[in-house]
């Protein structure tokens, strides 16, 4: 059966949904506009009976040539889960075999999307993980480094947006952000790039939130990203996002949207 979401987007019928990783993201959703046209690709393709692995691969190999993902210049692979047995890791496997360990389920499945749709991005991650992994921390801990390239990669999300937007984001200051400046959404766009944000979206809550960065991301040197240069941000909240928004009293909910302080996060968000 369809899903439909009220609101102004979209409401076109659902594929039928591969049993095996449960019901399918809702492609016409628009955190996912990034993602529809290789989402509904990637969905048939799993419902013709291909594993998530095979299904990536099928659309890294329908790719024009200079388009598809590449690591050391191999074109990636997505291979199944059990390849990374007995391996150094998950990140030096990627980085070793230009080849993403991947299980039947969609968090795999969207980080597979993310990565045919930001390639130099995730690429651009995977050797930052690879100059942590050089500089192992105290007790085999990941450091500042890949701690904050993990969030990154699973919690993720890029803002390009006018100087007031990004402006009152990093002074969550949340009435002037999405009510006194709602106007300028129209000209800024929210990138997801975590798999786990896209993942818990699927039941879609208002404290779910993304950690934002305000510049692009493949800028960062290893010293930025290791400070975790983000901004919380309730992705519910975005403008024609989510129905309830378009009442500024959606933005009440001090369970959420706290008072802007003077410090602190004035943030409640999962």
């Amino acid at each position: 059966m369809a899903r439909r979401w009220p609101g102004s987007w979209s409401e076109e019928p659902a594929l039928s949904e591969p049993a095996a990783l449960g019901p399918a993201p809702d492609w016409t959703a628009p955190w996912l506009a990034d993602y529809r046209a290789a989402g509904l690709a990637l969905q048939q393709r799993l419902h013709a009976g291909l594993t998530v692995a095979q299904a990536l691969n099928a659309l890294v190999d329908a790719m024009p040539d200079a388009e598809r993902p590449r690591l050391r210049g191999q074109v990636l692979r997505f291979v199944p889960q059990a390849a990374l047995d007995g391996e150094p890791g998950y990140e030096a496997f990627i980085a070793l075999q230009a080849a993403v360990p991947t299980r039947e389920h969609w968090h795999d499945a969207l980080n597979g999307l993310v990565w045919l749709r930001w390639p130099a991005l995730k690429a651009r991650l995977n050797a930052l993980h690879q100059q942590g992994l050089a500089a192992p921390q105290d007790g085999g801990r990941r450091g500042p480094l890949r701690d904050a390239l993990t969030l990154f990669d699973e919690n993720g999300a890029w803002l390009e947006a006018p100087p007031a937007l990004c402006e009152a984001l990093r002074a969550r200051d949340w009435r002037r952000l999405f009510i006194e400046l709602r106007p300028l959404w129209a000209q800024a766009r929210l990138h997801l790039i975590g798999h786990a944000l896209m993942e818990k979206l699927m039941q879609p809550r208002t404290p779910i939130c993304a950690h934002v960065l305000l510049q692009d991301p493949q800028g960062l040197d290893a010293a930025a990203w290791a400070g975790k240069p983000f901004a919380p941000l309730p992705v519910l909240g975005v403008p024609g996002w989510w129905p309830a928004n378009g009442d500024a009293g959606f933005y009440d909910d001090v369970r959420v949207f706290r008072p802007h302080v003077s410090s602190g996060t004035g943030l409640q968000c999962s």
